[in-house]
């Protein structure tokens, strides 16, 4: 950020001396450069964190499908759905585009938006979020109140809503609803949060790479209708569909 003559004085009066830097220029005698500790720590003055559901949706899939830059400022969401980026953006208000990425464990390519935002940021590393989050990543300060939000976003972000003829009651469909994460201090989070909130357990299974909470169909069904609690929610359209059968 620039700022001419005239605005150097209130500035270096406002700001420590270590956040400015000066350079001669032809038409004025200064100008200050503000450095990005500065931006941020005005950022935070200017601006408000607002939780909505819609906020609440989007951190839930930055938390499992989202990467923080160690940079401090840029994210990146991938998801092999378009329509599930297109979803993200929209709760973010973001205008970028929609890139492809190579994934390093298939070799396919996913979609991905770029965007960076330094109060998000911060905001999100507050809350329990950070770079290279995927084994490390345990408790968040989300509101309790907004929480089947963000647990939305996680369902669609890492999870799955599955059905099978059940083998033994010919009329009958099994139902899970799962919840997978490479860091067992963030799914025993969920676990303690959802029991803390409406009262069913679920278990937990080591996968391959991961861990898995698993709900059967009972605490399932109580599950998906808090997690679906009104029309036209953000979320995914093909897991809503099926939960639809059964809420």
């Amino acid at each position: 950020m620039v700022y001419r003559r005239q605005e150097k004085l209130e500035i270096i009066k406002n700001y420590p001396a270590q956040h400015i830097d000066f350079i001669m220029g032809r038409e004025y005698n200064a100008i200050i450069i503000v450095r990005v500790p500065l931006l941020l720590t005005s950022l935070k003055q200017q601006k408000e964190f607002v939780w909505t559901s819609e906020m609440a949706y989007a951190i839930g899939l930055i938390t499992t499908d989202g990467n923080l830059s160690p940079d401090g400022r840029h994210f990146d969401f991938t998801s092999n759905d378009v329509d599930l980026i297109e979803t993200f953006k929209s709760c973010l208000n973001l205008t970028n585009r929609i890139g492809r990425k190579k994934s390093t464990y298939t070799g396919k390519f996913a979609h991905r938006v770029q965007f960076g935002d330094v109060f998000l940021y911060h905001k999100l590393v507050e809350i329990g979020l950070m770079p290279n989050k995927s084994k490390v990543v345990g408790a968040l300060k989300i509101p309790n109140d907004l929480f089947f939000d963000f647990l939305r976003g996680s369902l669609d972000g890492d999870g799955s809503i599955k059905t099978y003829h059940d083998p033994i009651f010919k009329n009958s469909v099994r139902l899970y609803v799962k919840f997978t994460s490479a860091s067992l201090k963030h799914v025993l989070w969920l676990q303690d949060t959802i029991t803390k909130l409406i009262k069913i357990k679920g278990y937990i299974r080591k996968n391959t790479r991961a861990f898995d909470l698993t709900y059967a169909k009972k605490d399932s069904i109580v599950l998906l209708k808090k997690i679906y609690y009104t029309e036209n929610l953000p979320c995914l359209k093909r897991k809503i569909n099926i939960a639809k059968n059964f809420i």
